[in-house]
């Protein structure tokens, strides 16, 4: 039986107790020492929001049989995804100086944890350092000879991160105006056209129109300069596509994931890996042509 895991892992879960017990099984293989379980509640309008929490949240008592230190923190009503997660986040990071996360639809390989527990540790006093990443988001395995890149960018299926980086996060992102009138992102994105789409992101979330968290982590991350641990193999699989997801990422389905293979090999130093960069922003930003073109396959009922 493998070591237990001494790094604690922090679970975000919902509503959809089959996709929470798929992820619990492969936690109950990496037997952390600490679960940090984070719940949300039933939305009002929504009756069958109630029995549905109420089995995910059955289903991680049923799954949690190794010695471990459980926290619970459920909310009693629905605060919603930006809220819930920005706040069980925080909640964490008052208990523990570092954790690995994972939602209910984040699939990890088993060598998720090791890659995890080792970056957490190697980068732990590192400034520069603020996010170890379980998803390239790119492709399921990059040409390099090294197991992981630096980015400027940190995709969020998977992930782990230290309270000192978290410190930055700001789920009001009070500091968008004035960085949106000074330019700010021009000089940080790879490119216009991803300055453009950040802009109105950004706008959104600050004109209460995205209910989500993760864009302010990467703002505050693009802010503090901090650069993200991406595996040059793939780790996560997102299983949540589907009716009941409350997000689509639909250019990232059929990202498999893969195994790490160990030792790790380390890069050199700690810098952007540029290439990656230019990948991670085409697929995230991508141009008009591409943007016209996945539209209308939605339309068509062929994407």
């Amino acid at each position: 039986m493998n070591s237990p895991l001494s790094t604690p892992v922090a679970l975000l879960v919902f509503n959809r107790p089959e996709l929470t017990r798929r992820v619990l099984d492969v936690v109950r293989q990496a037997r952390p020492v600490a679960l940090y379980v984070v719940a949300d509640g039933p939305r009002p309008d929504r009756p069958e929001d109630e029995p549905a929490c109420a089995a995910v949240r059955a289903a991680v008592d049923a799954a949690i049989d190794w010695p471990c230190r459980v926290e619970r923190l459920y909310a009693g009503r629905n605060l919603g995804c930006g809220r819930r997660v920005s706040s069980g986040i925080d909640w964490v990071f008052r208990q523990t100086s570092e954790a690995i996360f994972l939602e209910d639809d984040c699939l990890p390989d088993p060598t998720f944890f090791p890659f995890c527990a080792e970056l957490l540790e190697r980068y732990r006093n590192d400034p520069r350092v603020g996010q170890i990443c379980g998803c390239t988001f790119v492709a399921p395995r990059l040409d390099r000879n090294t197991s992981y890149v630096f980015s400027r960018y940190g995709p969020v299926w998977g992930w782990a991160s230290w309270r000192r980086a978290w410190q930055a996060y700001d789920f009001a992102l009070a500091a968008w105006p004035v960085a949106r009138a000074a330019g700010w992102l021009r000089r940080v994105s790879v490119s216009r056209r991803e300055a453009r789409w950040r802009t109105r992101i950004y706008d959104d979330l600050w004109a209460g129109r995205i209910d989500t968290w993760d864009y302010q982590w990467g703002f505050a991350k693009m802010q503090q300069g901090l650069l993200s641990a991406v595996p040059c193999t793939n780790l996560i699989e997102n299983i949540g596509f589907d009716m009941a997801a409350t997000h689509d990422d639909r250019h990232n389905r059929g990202l498999s994931r893969r195994t790490m293979p160990f030792p790790l090999s380390h890069p050199d130093g700690v810098a952007c890996d540029e290439d990656f960069d230019r990948q991670f922003s085409r697929k995230i930003a991508p141009g008009w042509p591409r943007r016209i073109v996945g539209r209308c396959k939605r339309l068509l009922g062929l994407a």
